[in-house]
């Protein structure tokens, strides 16, 4: 029985690591803001912020499952990237309404958040 209350807590450990890392995408993004509003940043410093973003939130999301899960660290961060990338795809899809505003860099966006995942499954 122990087992199986372990077993149930798992989804909802993996949306507090989501939470996190989109808790930390908007603060990071706040600050990329006010850097933008500041310093009058050009359009290439602002799209390698955003990309860093990215890469750093799906670092941690990824770090903290693979940290929890104990085993098999990579895949649980590989999914945890997966999943972040899953979600910022939706909300762009309900922002957008519908798919004509995509980005034309989408595959590798999932492979930055699935990568990044992957590495912080592996290096907790």
């Amino acid at each position: 029985m122990k087992a199986m209350t372990k077993n149930s807590t798992y989804p909802v450990f993996f949306l507090k690591c989501l939470l996190f890392s989109y808790v930390l995408t908007v603060g990071l993004l706040l600050l990329l803001a006010l850097f933008l509003y500041r310093f009058q940043l050009q359009e290439k410093t602002v799209t390698i912020g955003i990309i860093v973003i990215y890469v750093v939130s799906s670092f941690f999301a990824g770090f903290l499952s693979g940290k929890r899960m104990g085993s098999r660290k990579f895949l649980w961060g590989l999914f945890a990237g997966v999943l972040y990338f899953t979600v910022l795809v939706l909300v762009s899809l309900i922002v957008d309404h519908g798919v004509s505003g995509f980005s034309a860099n989408l595959i590798t966006t999932f492979f930055i958040c699935a990568g990044s995942g992957m590495l912080g499954g592996m290096l907790s």
